[in-house]
């Protein structure tokens, strides 16, 4: 990913930001009063406000410089979502097992990290880019591998079998892992006010997700 910097956004602001997933969908209404439906995007984009976790001046000055250290909207930058941010469940704990990467050919050492979202009616596989180095684990057909056995890569999300211990045919393979969202600011300006600051209104900080 091109005009990219590895870093974190502040954790203890993004713990308090807002936002979440956005998809955009065409909706036509007919004449008959019936609508037809088309999915513009075939992945949901994430936007959020950084601005709702801003608690004090310190914070505020941590945003922006931040903010002058990636040039605005320049270079993208890792990001924290509050809420969806491991392979599991934001209550549950992370297993080797939590997502499918894929069923080894005996050939293939290479698996792209991925989540997936789903119930009885649909589902949609989440490329997973940005996992955070050492949270990876990996299991092949149940059992968990060595991480000697693998390598991840961290800025692109593939998880890399050593040679002797590429997954033979048929294995399930699996893996757990934390990760964040690369996402850049929305905007080349943030506007402080410190007279509204002081009296509780907080400057709106929109970050946008930057796919791969």
């Amino acid at each position: 990913m091109s005009g990219f910097h590895d870093v974190r956004f502040p954790l203890r602001l993004a713990l308090g930001a807002s936002g979440g997933p956005m998809r955009r969908t065409d909706i036509v209404n007919l004449s008959n009063g019936r609508e037809q439906r088309n999915q513009r995007w075939r992945d949901s984009r994430r936007r959020y406000d950084a601005g709702s976790g801003v608690k004090s001046l310190a914070d505020l000055y941590a945003v922006l410089e931040f903010f002058e250290a990636r040039g605005g909207q320049l270079y993208g930058f890792r990001f924290r979502d509050p809420l969806d941010w491991k392979s599991c469940g934001p209550t549950e704990s992370i297993s080797a097992v939590d997502q499918a990467l894929g069923t080894g050919d005996g050939v293939t050492s290479n698996f792209p990290l991925v989540k997936i979202y789903g119930d009885s009616g649909g589902n949609w596989v989440r490329r997973i880019t940005k996992p955070v180095a050492g949270s990876v684990m990996v299991s092949v057909d149940g059992v968990t591998v060595a991480t000697s056995a693998f390598e991840v890569d961290a800025t692109t999300g593939t998880v890399g079998f050593a040679a002797g211990h590429v997954p033979a045919a048929g294995a399930a393979i699996r893996a757990g892992f934390e990760f964040d969202v690369p996402v850049r600011f929305d905007t080349d300006r943030i506007d402080v006010d410190l007279a509204h600051f002081n009296a509780g209104r907080i400057p709106s900080i929109p970050l946008a997700e930057v796919l791969a």
